[in-house]
């Protein structure tokens, strides 16, 4: 009988928000369904439309095998638009937009209830709204739906009926994309619940988990990412620790790793819009019922404190080499918040910028991947896109992009420069620090 309730509902889809999320899963979806991609940045959608998409987390030639020229609900594709009455007509909506932290690291839902408020505007009896963003448990249901409520004028449950499907992509990653992940899905009803995860299922040929409630669903991913948080903090205490005893890191997680159940996580510095923001949901959560999470805020604390670890690591070898650090010249290699990927959201590189700015450092940023425009947006900062033509004090490689394997560096680096890898992927005898 569900089954065939699938098959009648004949989805048309309405992704909302064309990020690293959203588009991948829209043009997966596109595949098999009418779909339509929605965003409220027209620079975004003006670049969707020429068929480049800027993330490269789409390939253009898969995303110009699906684009659509116009609204066609007869036939499969992607259309993409900045106009919210081309999504009147959909019945299955699926919220993808970001969900940030402020300066004090505290829940942003804002993004959320703006789209919640969007899709209240054209939302019908008998349509589905999916939430992907991550958030805290009870989300959803206490601060979505009522939305959806309060501007519809529509019955939770009765009129309209809601999903949790939370995003496991990693941006950057080719291997594992969108329809190669195992998806959670959950409903709010027993019958909302097997229409999502149907749904899910004919697009993810890796399959589908259907989860037992919505908060499950939610719950489930906040600790993804907390346990990896968690994971990473512990071996950058071992790191500061072992590097006050002058002994190498990544010899001890080596040997260590020898053992069948140690767990390989390396040191590093730990941002992202996932990694770094989930724990702060599941926190704040936590402190809404009445509890302080120790172990998580710790582990969080201490990874935001690794870019001004590293700044005073560099601080220390260039003392030691007697080169005079005010007004010197440092070059920064990345500012992604990851390697191979112009993601440059919630990255951590910045911290170690603006802790050696402290020092009045000259710092010059080269990044071949990361977009000057977007750098400057949402930082402040200049960076470059090619090799700056000069020579260094210090060189720091914050971000292992492929490009900075074979770099040059007695191109850049003065005769006593130092050099520290954050990355640990530069050969051990030609740094002088390494996290």
């Amino acid at each position: 009988m569900q089954n065939k309730r699938i098959k009648k509902m004949n989805h048309k889809i309405a992704v909302i928000g064309l990020g690293y999320v959203g588009l991948p899963l829209a043009v997966e979806f596109a595949k098999k369904y009418p779909t339509i991609g929605f965003d409220i940045n027209k620079n975004r959608i003006q670049e969707l439309r020429s068929g480049k998409d800027n993330t490269l987390e789409v390939e253009d030639d898969l995303l110009q095998e699906v684009l659509a020229s116009s609204l066609d609900f007869d036939k499969d594709g992607l259309f993409v638009s900045d106009a919210l009455q081309d999504i009147a007509h959909c019945n299955t909506y699926i919220v993808t937009v970001p969900t940030p932290t402020d300066k004090n690291n505290r829940p942003v839902l804002t993004p959320l209830h703006k789209a919640s408020e969007s899709v209240g505007k054209v939302l019908k009896k008998g349509d589905y709204v999916v939430y992907e963003s991550t958030v805290y448990p009870g989300v959803t249901e206490d601060e979505c739906v009522p939305v959806l409520e309060r501007v519809s004028g529509l019955k939770f449950n009765e009129d309209f009926f809601v999903g949790y499907s939370p995003e496991r992509i990693n941006p950057g990653d080719k291997e594992h994309t969108v329809s190669k992940i195992l998806k959670v899905t959950s409903g709010s009803t027993t019958e909302a619940a097997e229409i999502v995860d149907q749904l899910y299922k004919s697009v993810i040929s890796a399959g589908t988990y259907k989860a037992t409630s919505l908060k499950v669903a939610e719950a489930a991913k906040v600790i993804e990412n907390s346990q990896r948080d968690i994971n990473i903090a512990f071996v950058n205490e071992l790191a500061k620790i072992f590097n006050r005893m002058g002994i190498d890191t990544h010899e001890v997680l080596a040997a260590a790793g020898t053992k069948w159940n140690f767990l390989p996580f390396k040191p590093g510095l730990v941002g992202g819009h996932c990694i770094g923001v989930d724990p702060y949901y599941l926190a704040q959560k936590a402190q809404e019922v009445g509890y302080h999470p120790e172990i998580i805020l710790a582990g969080r604390r201490l990874n935001d404190s690794m870019g001004q670890y590293v700044a005073s690591e560099v601080i220390k070898l260039m003392i030691k080499k007697d080169i005079t650090v005010k007004g010197s010249n440092i070059l920064m290699l990345g500012i992604t918040f990851k390697e191979n990927c112009p993601d440059i959201r919630n990255t951590k590189a910045i911290d170690i910028y603006h802790e050696l700015k402290t020092y009045d450092l000259n710092v010059d940023v080269y990044d071949p991947w990361a977009s000057t425009d977007e750098v400057r947006h949402e930082y402040g900062i200049d960076s470059d896109t090619s090799l700056p033509d000069k020579k260094y004090d210090a060189v720091i490689l914050a971000v292992a992009h492929k490009t900075f394997e074979s770099l040059p560096l007695e191109v850049i680096k003065k005769g006593n420069s130092v050099i520290y890898d954050v990355k640990a992927v530069l050969p051990k005898e030609t740094v002088d620090g390494r996290l």
